[in-house]
């Protein structure tokens, strides 16, 4: 006769697995992002939107400096970043969603002000926000557009990261 207990193993218990903790650039973007669908959806103005978004929980963790950089900056360009996103939009950008229209705007804000920022990089933050709070599919979408986007904006980093590719 064996010793040994047999102890029930529960299937569905499993090893606690922290989910790796985000950046606080990432976090920046999601509260830029917040911001600019408020202005978008009720059209409030950046200082009573960086008011309410200065009391949400987990403010304290964004990169407060890059968060307004990017809201402050996407407000103040908004007119001529449209412009260059609609030459590769299938629809009215008024026609667009407000989350994917704000992911879009903040894209191409940083393509343009950020160049220090690899393009990959941006719209990989850029499919990341749409996944998180846009719909089903617009993060394919955002990712279309703003790959379109990186080659007219940033042609030689492009380039050079597709003939990389290549060989």
């Amino acid at each position: 006769m064996s010793d040994k207990i047999a102890v029930p193993v529960d299937a569905a218990a499993k090893p606690s697995v922290k989910a790796p903790s985000k950046s606080p650039r990432r976090r920046a973007r999601e509260f830029a992002l917040q911001g600019l669908y408020q202005w978008q959806v009720s059209g409030n103005d950046e200082a009573a939107i960086e008011a309410h978004l200065r009391d949400s929980a987990g403010f304290d963790k964004a990169d407060r400096e890059f968060f307004v950089g990017l809201l402050r900056g996407v407000l103040a360009q908004h007119a001529s970043l449209r412009e260059q996103l609609q030459v590769h939009l299938d629809r009215p950008f008024a026609e667009l969603s407000p989350v994917e229209a704000s992911v879009l705007l903040a894209g191409a804000y940083e393509f343009v002000n950020h160049p220090q920022t690899p393009y990959r990089v941006i719209i990989n933050e850029a499919i990341e926000l749409a996944k998180g709070f846009g719909g089903t599919d617009g993060h394919k979408y955002v990712n279309g557009v703003l790959d379109k986007l990186a080659g007219k904006l940033r042609p030689i980093e492009v380039e050079a990261k597709r003939a990389a590719r290549k060989a």
